[in-house]
């Protein structure tokens, strides 16, 4: 078996071995994973955090060993929306977005086989609520994970991994985990909610502020009114998701 990790800022993972693929997701800083299949400028790779399969380009990771794979994880996760690191050995600097991870992270610095960075900028996050505003207004990519560009699935794994919660990558997948909450009046600020279309598949999450509000991507993250029928949103002036469970990891 072949292991890699991700040695830039980030890079994308396609739905197959071509650039104009579709973006199924992307991988950060830090980020392990098994390489299942070569090919001439592509691997088709799963990853270690969430099981996600993709392609990605064969010149954007580095070869590491199961060994540094096993005890390199968990790493500590950056939850700065941009966290400056130096890459010792010719100084050059990586800007990681938020929940990057700093494996083998140790006074200031992390390591990648035999790379050392330094971290250059403090984390302060503040609470899970800061944390998820802190996104408002990034704008919808389908396959995103960071403030440059996030989906509805990427923003709530995000959020709950800041947490030690580490939910699977798709919306239908993390409805599948957790513990059901039976009604809104219930709710509390970090639990998701889950939302179907008319053939009641999972197609839409977002995390609960409050039995009413609910902080979600969808165009942009933004927060909107949720009641027992679904989202209303006020830009619209009217339903744009349907309810359909709610559920908490902690």
């Amino acid at each position: 078996m072949e292991y890699g990790i991700c040695n830039l800022a980030l890079i994308p993972l396609r739905a197959e071995p071509r650039h104009q693929s579709e973006l199924v997701s992307q991988l950060l800083f830090g980020e392990t994973f098994e390489i299942l299949e070569r090919g001439d400028n592509w691997v088709n790779i799963v990853t270690t955090f969430d099981g996600y399969h993709g392609w990605i380009s064969h010149l954007q990771f580095a070869i590491i060993d199961a060994y540094q794979l096993m005890t390199g994880s968990p790493s500590v996760v950056t939850k700065a929306v941009v966290t400056e690191v130096v890459k010792v050995a010719d100084g050059s600097v990586l800007y990681l977005p938020f929940g990057s991870s700093l494996p083998f992270f140790e006074d200031g610095q992390c390591f990648i086989g035999d790379d050392a960075f330094r971290v250059a900028n403090k984390q302060n996050p503040g609470s899970l609520i800061d944390i998820a505003k802190s996104f408002l207004n990034a704008p919808y990519l389908w396959g995103g994970r960071t403030h440059f560009g996030v989906d509805c699935s990427g923003y709530t794994q995000a959020l709950m991994r800041t947490q030690g919660i580490n939910l699977m990558r798709d919306a239908w997948q993390q409805a599948g985990q957790g513990k059901v909450v039976d009604f809104l009046q219930e709710v509390k600020p970090g639990d998701l909610a889950f939302f179907d279309n008319d053939e009641g598949r999972i197609v839409h999450v977002g995390m609960m502020l409050g039995d009413d509000r609910i902080i979600h991507a969808s165009g942009k993250v933004k927060i909107d009114r949720v009641d027992g029928q679904g989202i209303y949103s006020n830009e619209l002036k009217k339903y744009t998701h349907k309810l359909r469970i709610v559920k908490r990891y902690s």
